[in-house]
């Protein structure tokens, strides 16, 4: 190509772009951040647990608990440590798996999550950001916790989910074609949300979606540009979260949801987020949508596989930039305090023994 010629290309390409960074290869942080044999063996036990509750073959509810988005991984780390001591005693009724979520999807603007801004500060160092989710990651799993994480990126899992045991899809990224693909060659579980506005049917979709092959472009373990074939992943379903301000939890609801899943060829397998519409957006309320969900396992509904509930040491929320910031609290979402989680908890358990002891 000529100067000239070269000069033009540069005047029509990257016009908005102020920089570009290399970014790691997956293959260089899988290399310093490997998965050791105990780490495999929790992540296997703990994708093979999901599966069997998925599937029906465990009568134990599949609960994801934790903070809403990861900002501090110290309080983190705490709260993992706090969680693993409870599985000893709920463990025969709760299959726990704790939420670690390192991607914030945003409406408008905000903090985007750990691997984007690790350091809290606009600086955007999503490097350092895959380093320290990942390094986490096998924290959490290094005290026999399966992890629970959403998948926003399409390029991210490339880093990460060789130790991620559930996946999601979120509500604003349901009706994404990338990511019913991406669902569909991920390695675990995974759970479609509703549509922001309580829509249904196109979480149904993208189960129905990703459960068949696709080809979509991606890149490697090495970080080269390539084309990925996936199989499809049958092992997908839905979750509530309810909608425009109108929960979705009571039992008209996930009986409308279920016979949409029946309709589409497609288990009856339904998870429910306590947290978003479904209280009101207002985390002290988890605990009361929960009793009612727990009322209607205990009852026998069995098309209610599991539960999502968002959960910190600490209750509430605080913003960002507003001064030092309090340990063990969240920067997004309001959660529910630790001591409320166990009561919840405590609850779903005793809600599974119901059922298991009414079913003989």
């Amino acid at each position: 190509m000529t100067a000239t010629g070269a000069a033009r290309s540069e005047a029509v390409r990257d016009q908005r772009i102020e920089r570009l960074v290399p970014l790691v290869a997956p293959a260089r942080l899988l290399e310093e951040l490997p998965l050791g044999s105990h780490h495999v063996d929790v992540l296997l036990r703990g994708r093979d647990e999901v599966r069997a509750v998925l599937d029906g073959a465990d009568d134990r509810l599949l609960v994801v608990v934790g903070p809403c988005s990861v900002h501090d991984v110290a309080a983190t780390r705490e709260y993992a440590e706090r969680l693993a001591a409870l599985v000893p005693r709920l463990g025969g009724d709760l299959c726990i798996a704790m939420r670690v979520y390192f991607e914030k999807p945003r409406t408008t603007v905000g903090w985007k999550g750990l691997i984007n801004d690790p350091h809290l500060d606009g600086s955007r160092d999503v490097n350092t950001g895959l380093r320290r989710a990942r390094a986490l990651l096998l924290e959490v799993l290094e005290l026999g916790l399966p992890v629970g994480c959403e998948f926003l990126d399409p390029i991210t899992p490339q880093y990460i989910s060789d130790a991620v045991c559930w996946g999601a899809i979120g509500a604003r990224t349901v009706e994404s074609q990338i990511h019913r693909q991406l669902g569909s060659g991920l390695s675990m579980p995974v759970g479609f949300k509703n549509r922001t506005d309580g829509n249904v049917q196109v979480a149904v979709d993208a189960v129905r979606a990703a459960s068949v092959e696709h080809a979509f472009a991606g890149i490697d373990i090495r970080g080269t540009p390539a084309v990925l074939y996936t199989r499809g992943n049958r092992d997908c379903h839905v979750i509530l979260r309810g909608g425009h301000n109108a929960p979705n939890f009571d039992a008209d609801s996930v009986a409308a949801a279920a016979a949409l899943l029946r309709g589409a060829g497609l288990a009856e397998r339904l998870m429910i987020d306590l947290s978003h519409d479904n209280s009101g957006k207002d985390p002290a309320r988890q605990p009361a949508v929960a009793e009612q969900v727990g009322a209607q396992v205990a009852s026998g509904e069995r098309a209610i596989v599991g539960l999502m509930l968002e959960s910190f040491l600490l209750a509430g929320r605080q913003e960002l930039g507003a001064g030092k910031l309090v340990y063990g609290q969240s920067i997004t979402d309001g959660c529910l305090g630790w001591d409320e989680t166990v009561e919840v908890l405590e609850g779903l358990a005793g809600a599974v023994a119901s059922r298991r002891a009414a079913a003989g």
